[in-house]
């Protein structure tokens, strides 16, 4: 048997090129960094800061924006921002006892490639905020004035960036670091809007002759609610809410807890159900399961390959009223999750999307999260509304919060022009300029600052918001070698000239 791969040790990490780029990163890896929770990371970059002779402060949010002076002959330059967030998505599989607020990623290497095999790695977006790092120690690069911003909380709601003040920042050009696909220019975004569902119910004892049994739905990829919604991968939530259903129409069935996500703009990879059965249909319940596991199977072919059912005892508890359990169960099942509607204005990108991320139901009732993303922010405004309506029909709270909004392409931006005049020169190709179905703080930033001129790039990152996350580690040398060329070629254009002059 091939043994497994092993965390990497230091001199792993220092084989790693560039050197500087992942010496941030595994750092990165070893301060846990949940959303809302990036302030032990903060205090030590505010240090570091200071160390490296850099200007650094934290806004009343907890965002971080470091400053550098311009490299010589280059003061003249225009102030470029560079952006990432200082958060990441904290996703484990079931049996894995990682701990995101104390324990640092393991990361371990596969060729090319490297990973977290149990939780998310963090590539999304520690490599932008590594990259960043490795830019403001370097004193051989050549760059005009240069504005670090770091947000928090970017994966729970894009807080941060909703914070930052409109006058914070002096530069009009902006590169963000916080996109998955090598070799491409992004130049629009998604917006977002959450839609949350509450009620409250009464539980109701265990009826008498009923056994408790916990059913487990697990084995699937997951993934990024944006990035990821097109190629229809199994939801965890929506699946077992089916298995369950069909199961109610059998005979008798209890709900006594429902669980399923634990993030909001992942794809649920699985989901748990405790129900009371009458004892004789107990007997029943593994035959029944591996029907529909087949069946569930047989649908996600090629897709999601790992969906497995399984049932287990559970003790005594307490469970739903009958007309609850209907009520949440049958909306639910209504609930729409997945692709609504392609793009006619770029051909191949989702235009509005919605995820059922997560839902946390016990028998006293409960609450399940909708992220919904459009690149028109009329039309996620719209699916939200929809989601509220389907509720409303069994008086059920909803609120729709935490909207942000989408960043509308403009095709003649001359930071654009820039970017691809060097990527052309560096590589010897040309690059690709995409929108992507993903929420990127380029849309809030440019509604604080209108005039702000932002193009988006990243290494190749593979299973973002999901365990084995994985980035390819010569896209990151990559990178490393465009941003350099990028901030030499606008500090080159000088103050008199700015990037608007330099054309193909």
């Amino acid at each position: 048997m091939t043994a497994g791969p092993t965390p990497l040790t230091p001199a792993a990490w220092s084989a790693l090129q560039p050197a500087a780029v992942w010496q941030h990163f595994a750092t990165l890896c070893a301060i846990p960094r949940a959303s809302t929770n990036e302030a032990l990371l903060r205090e030590r970059l505010l240090a570091w800061a200071a160390a490296q002779g850099l200007a650094a402060s934290a806004d009343g949010a907890g965002n971080l924006i470091i400053t550098k002076p311009a490299s010589a002959g280059h003061q003249d330059a225009s102030v470029m921002v560079l952006q990432a967030h200082l958060d990441m998505v904290c996703q484990k599989n079931a049996e894995c006892a990682h701990d995101f607020l104390r324990d640092p990623i393991a990361a371990v290497r596969r060729g090319d490639w490297l990973s977290a095999e149990q939780t998310t790695l963090g590539a999304d977006n520690g490599i932008g905020v590594a990259l960043i790092l490795a830019v403001l120690e370097d004193a051989t690069i050549v760059h005009g004035p240069l504005e670090a911003l770091l947000t928090i909380d970017e994966e729970c709601g894009m807080n941060g960036a909703k914070a930052l003040a409109a006058g914070a920042l002096r530069g009009r050009c902006m590169l963000n670091l916080d996109t998955e696909q090598w070799g491409e220019f992004y130049l629009g975004c998604a917006g977002g809007v959450d839609v949350n569902v509450q009620r409250k119910g009464a539980a109701q004892p265990l009826p008498a002759g009923y056994r408790l049994c916990r059913i487990s739905l697990r084995g699937l990829r997951g993934g990024h609610s944006g990035i990821d919604i097109h190629e229809e991968r199994g939801n965890a939530i929506k699946l077992l809410v089916r298995v369950l259903q069909a199961l109610a129409q059998r005979g008798p069935l209890r709900l006594a807890a429902l669980q399923g996500g634990t993030a909001r703009n992942a794809l649920p990879r699985e989901a748990l159900a405790r129900v009371a059965l009458p004892s004789q249909a107990v007997a029943a319940l593994p035959e029944f399961l591996a029907r529909q596991q087949a069946a569930l199977s047989w649908e996600l072919r090629g897709v999601d390959d790992g969906l497995s059912l399984t049932a287990a005892p559970e003790p005594q508890a307490p469970v739903m009223a009958s007309v609850e359990q209907h009520i949440w169960l049958a909306s639910l099942h209504a609930a729409p999750h997945g692709v609504r509607r392609m793009s006619r204005q770029v051909l191949g990108v989702v235009e509005t999307s919605n995820n059922l991320g997560m839902v946390d139901l016990d028998a006293g009732g409960g609450s399940c999260n909708f992220l919904v993303r459009s690149l028109q922010d009329e039309g996620a405004q719209a699916l939200a509304e929809e989601i509220a309506s389907l509720f409303s029909l069994s008086g059920t709270p909803v609120e729709i919060c935490g909207q942000y909004p989408g960043w509308a392409p403009d095709p003649d931006s001359p930071l654009l022009t820039l970017c691809q005049t060097v990527f052309r020169r560096e590589f010897g190709t040309e690059s690709l300029v995409k929108v992507i179905h993903a929420g990127l703080e380029c849309g809030i930033i440019k509604a604080k600052y209108p005039d702000m001129d932002i193009v988006s790039f990243g290494p190749t990152i593979r299973g973002a918001h999901a365990p084995g996350e994985s980035v390819e580690i010569s896209s990151v040398e990559r990178c490393w070698q465009l941003l350099k060329a990028i901030l030499a070629q606008a500090a080159s254009a000088g103050k008199a000239t700015t990037v608007s002059h330099v054309r193909t």
